[in-house]
């Protein structure tokens, strides 16, 4: 299991509510990618930065993904291409779910 951090640039005088509702629009087409084990959404308005930590099953989950359309997308929308990380996961604590995943447990 991997996190994939992604973090780019926002347009300068974009507001959090028009960052918060491009999150919103996007988050339903992040529910269909089966793929995907988790997606938290970031903002940094001292930065002036957007992005998401992700979890995934590997590495090639990911890149799937986060595909050339995508790139794409976030460069058209936000003009600024995304710096994308990759960090080894082998345990993750969710205390909403009341659950600690393994990585074995990821499939």
């Amino acid at each position: 299991m991997i996190t994939e951090l992604v973090l780019f640039d926002l347009p300068k005088g974009m507001t959090r509510e028009e960052v918060v509702a491009g999150m919103r629009k996007v988050a339903p087409g992040w529910r269909q990618n089966r793929e995907l084990v988790r997606k938290n959404f970031l903002y940094d308005a001292e930065t002036g930065q957007a992005g998401g930590a992700y979890t995934w099953p590997s590495v090639e989950a990911a890149q799937r993904g986060h595909d050339e359309a995508w790139r794409r997308r976030v460069r058209e929308m936000y003009r600024s291409d995304p710096v994308i990380r990759y960090f080894e996961t082998p345990v993750l604590v969710d205390n909403a779910l009341q659950q600690t995943i393994e990585e074995t447990d990821v499939a």
